[in-house]
């Protein structure tokens, strides 16, 4: 039921508006009136009617005044103005601020319930319009965000000059502007939890960290199971620290509310140039890498591990070797949970925290690198893949004549180890994938098939569900599902004389109107035009 509000200065005529015409019976809520626009704004404001009914001339806040502020504060609202003025300049300012109908006095009950019922037709329409287009955002948001995943990634690794960075993030409504730049690399799981859980603690407080973009000046973009990341912006490098330490700070004060929660983060350096955020990102992803060797829940500063770094010494003292450090569990669990982009800041850490003096010494640097070969050959033995793939360790070669060479003998075979364990890994994801297309083909009629949905069939969390998915297809879970559904549509307007609101519920779409405007969206034509042998663009 739509609600209207009534604004006149005269008792009478608003009286005679008010109780001559039977609002309820014609389908209206007659939810207020106000004898003037000073009045009227608040009780608008709190009861937020569908239609406003003002006169022009009032005292202390005439209908134009009033008609500007309901506008800017509720432009779905639409305005009827009443007035026993003629004046030109009065239509041509209520026209200029969006008024629907501009009525003169005096006017019958029945002519102003008809204009009133003209206007309601066109606000159903629009709410229809609004409820379809939100309804596609929310659909398609799987899509949004990996776009933002990917500009993130055009970011970091400055595959895109300045001017295709700012196209692409205003295609996303994302704002980049900013005179100074930082990126936090951030990691969370639940202890609880199994890593293919959906946990709910992990949704909640990812939900409001994302809340800290509204507050602050930062963007926060999701990187999959590699955690998150958050790009700072600002107008001064003062400001710019402030303005991280303020969230970190709030970070913390949300993780540390859950006692099974278990996070790490790396914070990069500070950039004054949107091209340098891959030097950010590098001194982020360096700090973030130092979670392998040290405890669960700490935000790291790079420039605080830089001026930590070990001393190097000028002799090997074996003493001096951190014994915790040549432990091969903490090679082994690398390979089990790291990534290959943190690979080199891996062995970095990893062979610092032995002593540069250390790995100085001929025996101790054969010592450690057959160690690291040895962990790595056990580790692709325990997921059943080729030890063979592994480059094998040749003393008499030049791998071991320098710290250098045997560092990048290790990032070398650590990297062939983590490439095996990602095809393993994708084949075992190829029969998940396979699973999930069949069921689609067997539910896509159903109209709650969701992510969602189908991520609990699976006994995936959504996204990680959806980061699977996009790594093994090449696309989103919803265009995979919208594409399927739309191929099916298309046989049926084609094949079948069934009419179009029949074939939307065929192909999983209550909502007719809905399915109409998907289709126009993704076939660039109506199901109408389909039907009629109009060719969507690149078909035959």
């Amino acid at each position: 039921m739509l609600k209207v509000f009534l604004v006149e200065d005269e008792f009478i005529v608003r009286q005679g508006i008010k109780n001559n015409i039977d609002w309820k019976a014609h389908g209206y809520d007659f939810c207020g009136e106000a004898s003037d626009g000073e009045v009227a704004f608040p009780m608008i404001q709190k009861l937020r009617p569908d239609i406003v009914i003002t006169d022009i001339k009032m005292p202390f806040m005439d209908g134009l005044a009033l008609s500007k502020l309901i506008k800017k504060e509720l432009p779905w609202t639409e305005i009827i103005i009443l007035t026993g003025h003629e004046k030109f300049e009065y239509a041509k300012e209520a026209l200029k601020i969006g008024v629907a109908e501009y009525l003169s006095k005096p006017i019958s009950g029945d002519e102003l319930l008809r204009e009133v019922g003209v206007l309601a037709e066109k606000i159903e329409e629009k709410r229809k319009e609004r409820a379809i287009k939100e309804k596609y955002t929310t659909e398609m948001e799987e899509n949004f965000l990996k776009d933002r995943k990917d500009l993130f990634q055009y970011m970091v690794l400055g595959s895109k000059t300045m001017p295709e960075l700012l196209e692409v993030a205003g295609e996303l409504g994302v704002d980049l502007s900013a005179m100074w730049y930082n990126i936090v690399l951030l990691h969370i799981k639940s202890s609880r939890h199994a890593k293919d859980e959906y946990s709910n603690s992990i949704v909640k407080i990812e939900a409001d960290i994302k809340n800290l973009e509204k507050e602050n000046s930062i963007l926060f973009f999701d990187r999959n199971l590699e955690g998150s990341a958050i790009l700072f912006k600002a107008d001064s490098k003062e400001e710019l620290q402030q303005l991280q330490e303020s969230v970190i700070l709030n970070i913390e004060g949300i993780l540390n509310q859950y006692k099974n929660v278990q996070y790490f983060g790396g914070i990069g350096e500070p950039v004054n140039r949107l091209s340098e955020l891959p030097v950010s990102f590098e001194r982020a992803s360096r700090a973030f890498a130092h979670r392998y060797f040290v405890e669960d829940n700490c935000i790291i500063d790079n420039n605080d591990m830089q001026k930590n770094a070990y001393v190097e010494n000028d002799e090997f003292n074996i003493v001096n070797v951190d014994t915790k450090q040549i432990d091969r569990t903490k090679i082994k669990e690398f390979l089990k949970i790291g990534v290959k982009d943190d690979v080199v800041y891996f062995v970095d850490e990893f062979v610092r925290g032995l002593n540069k003096g250390a790995m100085e010494s001929n025996i101790f640097r054969q010592y450690i690198t057959m160690d690291a070969y040895f962990s790595v050959v056990d580790f692709v033995e325990s997921i059943q893949m080729p030890k063979e793939e592994i480059e094998t360790l040749d003393i008499a070669s030049n791998v071991l004549k320098s710290v250098e060479n045997a560092s990048a003998y290790m990032i070398r075979i650590i990297k062939q180890a983590i490439e095996l364990r990602d095809k393993a890994s994708s084949n075992k994801y190829g029969n998940i994938v396979d699973d999930i297309m069949k069921y689609i083909e067997e539910n896509y009629a159903n109209d709650d098939l969701s992510l969602n949905v189908v991520a609990s069939h699976v006994n995936f969390s959504p996204n990680h569900l959806s980061a699977v998915f996009s790594q093994q297809t090449g696309q989103t879970f919803i265009k995979y599902l919208t594409d399927y559904r739309m191929n099916k549509a298309k046989e049926l307007l084609r094949c079948s004389s069934d009419k179009s609101s029949d074939i939307a519920l065929a192909v999983g779409y209550k909502d007719p109107h809905y399915f109409s405007y998907l289709f126009k969206k993704t076939q660039n034509m109506t199901p109408t035009q389909y039907r009629g042998g109009k060719s969507s663009e690149g078909e035959e």
